[in-house]
């Protein structure tokens, strides 16, 4: 019972001070701490393979695993394609030509 209350803390903890520290961005930095979360979920997809696919998971790990690998691709392409679009706005736009 002792590891349960003590990633409950440590999941509390983290949620905390995850949101303080995006709160904390300025502006001009959230192309980039968008990329990096993009990273972190593409880490969430890998562990959520491997646990779906143990070979000697009970049933609920692999529906969970599977919703898992499910909400982690679709947050990482996602990012991805915001921060695509984010990055096109930056860019010149090239004077059209009569």
């Amino acid at each position: 019972m002792k590891s349960y209350e003590f990633g409950l803390w440590v999941f509390m903890l983290s949620a905390f001070l995850g949101f303080q520290l995006i709160r904390g961005v300025s502006p001009l930095l959230h192309t980039p701490l968008m990329s990096l979360t993009n990273a972190i979920s593409a880490i969430a997809v890998v562990g959520a393979i491997l646990i779906t696919g143990a070979p000697d998971a009970p049933t609920l790990s692999k529906v969970l695993g599977f919703i898992a690998v499910l909400a982690s691709t679709i947050n990482v392409v996602s990012g991805y394609l915001i921060t695509d679009r984010m990055l096109k706005m930056f860019k010149k736009r090239e004077p059209e030509k009569k």
